[in-house]
């Protein structure tokens, strides 16, 4: 593709990477990743994708934003309270920079709609940016299922996790760690524990990392890895997962073969919303 003059001057710290170089801007702005959530994690990672110059980037949200999101979210803005997310989303990336492709889906994922939705861009990388597990497994059997590679992230308190599903690889999926969502009620909810807003974006920025060097086929990623973050002894662990082989969806016998909807917990502190 031909750089525009503003496109070399935006782009020129990727530019002068020889990691990145031409070639891969090129494969930044053709790619297209898709955000589930848009808020603590969803809003950083898809603004430093945004910044990056992914071409595509399809935003999922059916929450409106609320006064409480703007501690952590930080695409939204106090004007936009009351406003869809997903067109809060939208604005602020393309204000920041226009030559993404912003599409917005104004629902939650369920069962019904989330093939739907990570196969109507054939999308490259999907994030999941949402914060109760009956959406993360949900995501994750999707993923295995559509067989689309995902980054899962999960924050509460001080504390933070992430790892990388790529399909093909043998790398053991969400539901090879974790096998079922827990009861509701069992672990609480961010209402009832609380976050430190800056995880969101130590975690949600990971992320987008995640995202941009698979899409450059750069370096080593985080399949096959569970990341974890305590931000009070500021501390990283990095842990060598095994793949199941029993795993109910990725496993050598899968079980699970049609997409279900778990009991949803309540986490928002007014409207009991899930994606925030």
């Amino acid at each position: 593709m031909d750089f525009r003059d503003d496109q070399i001057e935006r782009y020129s710290r990727h530019i002068i990477l020889s990691e990145v170089g031409v070639e891969g801007q090129e494969k930044l702005l053709n790619s297209k990743v898709l955000v589930i959530g848009t808020g603590g994690l969803g809003a950083p990672a898809a603004m430093f994708l945004a910044a990056a110059g992914v071409g595509t980037i399809g935003l999922v949200d059916g929450d409106v934003v609320d006064l409480s999101n703007l501690q952590r979210q930080i695409i939204h803005q106090t004007k936009d309270v009351g406003k869809l997310k997903v067109q809060s989303g939208k604005e602020t990336i393309n204000d920041m920079n226009p030559d993404v492709n912003v599409i917005t889906y104004n629902e939650f994922v369920t069962s019904d709609n989330i093939l739907r939705i990570i196969q109507d861009q054939d999308y490259d990388f999907i994030i999941d940016g949402t914060d109760n597990f009956p959406a993360k497994f949900l995501i994750n059997d999707a993923c295995v299922l559509a067989q689309k590679p995902f980054s899962h992230a999960g924050i509460i308190r001080f504390q933070g996790q992430i790892t990388t599903y790529i399909p093909g690889k043998g790398t053991p999926c969400y539901r090879c760690i974790f096998q079922a969502p827990p009861p509701a009620g069992v672990v609480p909810t961010c209402r009832e524990a609380g976050v430190l807003g800056v995880m969101g974006g130590v975690i949600g920025t990971l992320q987008a990392t995640e995202a941009i060097k698979y899409i450059l086929g750069l370096g080593d990623n985080l399949a096959g890895y569970l990341l974890t973050y305590d931000a009070i002894k500021m501390e990283f662990r990095k842990i060598k997962l095994s793949h199941n082989k029993k795993c109910g969806v990725c496993g050598e016998n899968p079980t699970i073969k049609e997409l279900v909807d778990y009991e949803q917990a309540s986490c928002d502190l007014k409207t009991g919303k899930l994606n925030g």
